[in-house]
């Protein structure tokens, strides 16, 4: 499900947006794989791997890193 979240008007400053900060990050994520910093990729399938592997190597850092509250 899609939805859009659109800012009013009357907002001053800076205000959080709610569900926004989680596609930013995901984009974060992304560009720190260099090969997806530009649209290299010919094909669509080709583009889909390279996010798959992007998404990868983030989620295998995450759990190879050591949880102190934990174990």
């Amino acid at each position: 499900m899609l939805a859009i979240v659109k800012r009013s008007d009357d907002m001053r400053g800076f205000v959080v947006l709610p569900k926004r900060w989680i596609v930013e990050r995901f984009f974060a994520h992304l560009m720190r794989t260099r090969r997806l910093v530009r649209d290299f990729e010919r094909r669509t399938t080709s583009a889909e791997a390279m996010i798959y592997w992007s998404m990868t190597l983030l989620m295998t850092r995450r759990l190879a890193r050591p949880h102190p509250g934990r174990g």
